[in-house]
């Protein structure tokens, strides 16, 4: 659980989080909900207490592609720009791992900027970290090889959920890279004859 009071913009504004816990409304999700669909209005934007959230691109063909986490303390600044200029969303956001989420309204979302520098430094740390992050996604694309992408992805799914034994299918896999399943099958396999990861049904262990 990340409560607001120990998110680091907000702590020098008891006032800014008392605001923010009165105006959202609150909602628990299971892995696997999708709590924001391309194409929808955006009529709040999520703020994460606990869990985890992906944010996915679709294209034209159905291909996705993962475009970031959103972590515990954080929120969707997709959404946050699209709802501010009235736009429907250009991406997918779907739970990770069970969550916890508050919503604050956008008329809120603006009003906050106006009246609390802390939000809006928020907003700007925030922002600038999806940047970065983009930024290694279009690089990685661009120059590294699937092989190396994929393991990439595994490390950082250790790393959200602190564990070595990832629950998921070779399916879900290609789908966050945008590639096919039998890439990502062939590829997992190679991983795991050089030791590693180690293959079992719907789970991959590291090494």
């Amino acid at each position: 659980m990340e409560n607001l009071e120990q998110i680091a913009e907000f702590k020098s504004s008891p006032e800014l989080i008392e605001k923010l816990y009165q105006y959202s409304i609150r909602k628990e999700y299971q892995a696997g909900s999708i709590i924001l669909n391309e194409n929808a209005s955006i009529r709040s934007i999520p703020i994460v207490t606990s869990g985890t959230l992906k944010v996915i691109r679709t294209e034209e063909d159905g291909r996705e592609i993962l475009l970031y986490y959103i972590k515990a303390g954080e929120s969707c600044i997709m959404s946050f720009l699209g709802g501010m200029h009235n736009e429907t969303s250009k991406v997918k956001a779907e739970v990770e791992e069970d969550a916890e989420i508050l919503f604050l309204p956008m008329e809120k979302v603006a009003l906050f900027i106006k009246e609390y520098p802390q939000w809006l430094d928020y907003i700007f740390r925030l922002y600038h970290k999806r940047f970065e992050e983009l930024l290694e996604i279009v690089n990685a694309i661009a120059f590294k090889k699937v092989d190396e992408r994929l393991l990439s992805l595994l490390y950082k799914k250790q790393e959200l959920t602190e564990n070595n034994i990832l629950n998921i299918t070779h399916e879900q896999l290609a789908n966050e890279l945008g590639t096919a399943r039998t890439v990502v099958s062939r590829l997992l396999k190679r991983l795991e004859e050089i030791g590693k990861v180690k293959l079992g049904r719907n789970k991959i262990i590291l090494m």
